[in-house]
């Protein structure tokens, strides 16, 4: 019993469009870390960034694993190709169920980890620094209360009155909390959105990588009486 040819080259290029989104998302990933802020203050709170990079060097990894396993009819990197798959698959649903439970605690765990900057006036002064850039970069003041956590509100917080988020006292009305819970909410939708992209991928693939996988028994099963 032959390889169905049109299954083997129709995994193949999916694979190959598989490495080819992987290198999208690493570029992607890469493009968000370097653009992002350098400042310590957010440091922690961009794993998402990371995750994505790492999202895109394993799809690259199965996708080139998949490829391989195709052309060369190799049942061998199939069912590893398969079994990959197959883990990631129940990884992405794992993760994506405890992002949309989780999504709903970014708010407190936020506010309490910068609850600890406060009083701002007893911070060191490499960290008034850093929270002054942070204000520069994301338009805000303060940490809960605006201008009123500063004893002496410094010149990043204030602000042209043509910006919408500039209070009547001339300075931003948003707190860096409430700049950080959304930047935040804003790469969890990132990741959300590319593992969802990703879970349907990964169900096709493993479609096709089984079918060639039990093609090949088939055919190899069919020639050792022949040889034998």
């Amino acid at each position: 019993m032959a390889v169905n040819r049109c299954i083997k080259y129709l995994l193949f290029f999916f694979n190959l469009l598989f490495w080819l989104s992987g290198c999208v998302i690493l570029a992607l990933g890469i493009y968000i870390k370097v653009s992002q802020s350098k400042n310590p203050l957010t440091s922690d709170y961009s794993g998402g960034v990371d995750l994505i990079i790492a999202i895109g060097v394993i799809i690259m990894v199965l996708g080139f694993l998949g490829c391989c396993g195709a052309i060369r009819e190799n049942r061998c990197l199939l069912l590893l190709f398969f079994i990959s798959l197959l883990i990631i698959f129940i990884l992405l649903l794992a993760a994506g169920v405890l992002g949309a439970v989780g999504s709903s605690k970014v708010d407190e765990w936020v506010n309490q980890n910068m609850e600890k900057m406060l009083p701002l006036s007893n911070q060191p002064a490499e960290v008034k620094d850093n929270l002054n850039a942070l204000q520069k970069e994301l338009k805000c003041c303060g940490i809960l209360k605006g201008s009123a956590d500063w004893d002496q509100v410094p010149e990043s917080c204030r602000c042209n009155s043509t910006v919408p988020n500039c209070g009547s006292n001339g300075f931003y009305s948003t707190t860096c909390t409430t700049q950080l819970i959304s930047m935040i909410k804003q790469n969890m939708q990132i990741v959300l959105g590319i593992a969802f992209a990703i879970a349907v991928l990964l169900i096709f693939g493993m479609v096709f990588s089984m079918v060639l996988y039990c093609q090949i028994g088939k055919k190899e099963g069919a020639t050792r009486p022949a040889n034998a």
